[in-house]
């Protein structure tokens, strides 16, 4: 018999054994699909943290830009590597999250949301405001590629082909999941979800909630800043609009189709709605009708998203087979919380 454990490493290892072979059986704009994928999965994921402590914002796409504007800008201006740009953009967004927190974490949910909301399109229009250094409305072009040096090479080879770029993103991405799902499964992982579940509990106990939420909102914005300059230096060209709340609505609905309990769900979200986006390419002015229509659906017939979809056809099964299901009340979340206590 192979255990649960075993199962799950076979099943990464089949994953990704297909996710290398995938690019090569694909046309170019698909390439170029498959790498924006990649990259909105670590920026739902990175706003799942977030979202573990009860609060949802609006400014992680914003966040996401200012990513792109640092590493474009330091790329640029100063002539620095992406090897450098890139982790200097996820620490630039970190400090623009931590002064953010100061008064944003002073609202709790709905005014938390709109607060979120107002500082972001702060940020957004000084890009459009001022056209040295952001270029304005036109935003930054000519953003160079990353580049690899080896010794012996007289030049160095440039990225900028989608399956190259792919293996950079998929690389960078893997990296950024792991050490993500390491957090979340660490005691300050099951933290946050205590101050979600219960926040006036967890603060009795000495828990500093303010500086946990500080934390989350830190790392998810270091992490969607890195997601920013990877898709700066592929596109070659970045502007406010690229940036604005009409996309940061697309990440909410990605995160609630796909589910929050789990990892996988914001995974499985993004990647089940983005191919559904692709099959209605054609009908691009009825996208937002599409997109309401499955978050409605979603909301009505999958209130816990895609991710619990399994369990519910088990259970549809089991009673079609007349077999009882002894359903468990406390969540799985739930569960891990008390071990904080």
């Amino acid at each position: 018999m192979i255990n649960k454990r075993t199962s799950k490493a076979l099943g990464l290892i089949a994953l990704f054994a297909f996710l290398i072979v995938l690019p090569f059986t694909l046309k170019f704009h698909q390439q170029d699909f498959l790498i924006f994928l990649i990259i909105n999965i670590l920026v739902v994921v990175s706003y799942r943290l977030m979202t573990l402590t009860g609060e949802w914002s609006l400014i992680h796409v914003v966040l996401m830009g200012v990513g792109a504007y640092s590493s474009a800008l330091l790329a640029k201006k100063l002539g620095l590597s992406f090897w450098l740009t890139m982790p200097l953009s996820g620490i630039i967004c970190t400090l623009v999250a931590f002064l953010f927190s100061f008064p944003l974490f002073r609202m709790k949910q709905f005014y938390f949301l709109i607060g979120s909301f107002a500082a972001g399109e702060a940020i957004r229009l000084s890009w459009v405001y001022f056209k040295v250094p952001f270029g304005g409305p036109k935003g930054l072009r000519y953003i160079p590629s990353p580049k690899f040096t080896f010794p012996g090479l007289k030049e160095a080879i440039e990225i900028w082909e989608p399956i190259p770029y792919y293996f950079l993103t998929l690389t960078v991405v893997t990296l950024c999941l792991w050490i993500l799902y390491r957090l979340e499964n660490s005691r300050i992982g099951l933290t946050l979800h205590s101050i979600h579940w219960r926040d006036v509990l967890a603060e009795s106990v000495g828990i500093n909630i303010w500086r946990y939420k500080t934390l989350a909102f830190g790392v998810a914005s270091f992490f969607v800043g890195i997601a920013g300059a990877l898709l700066a230096h592929y596109l070659g060209t970045i502007n406010p609009n690229q940036f604005a709340v009409g996309i940061m609505v697309y990440v909410l609905i990605w995160v609630i189709v796909g589910g929050t309990a789990t990892f996988a769900g914001p995974i499985i979200g993004v990647t089940v709605l983005s191919i559904v986006n692709e099959w209605f390419r054609a009908f691009e002015i009825w996208r937002p009708l599409i997109y309401g229509c499955i978050l409605i659906i979603s909301i009505m017939f999958l209130p816990e998203g895609l991710e619990s979809l399994p369990s519910k056809l088990r259970g549809v099964i089991n009673r079609l087979l007349g077999k009882e299901e002894i359903e468990v009340n406390v969540p799985e979340r739930m569960e891990k919380e008390e071990e904080v206590f």
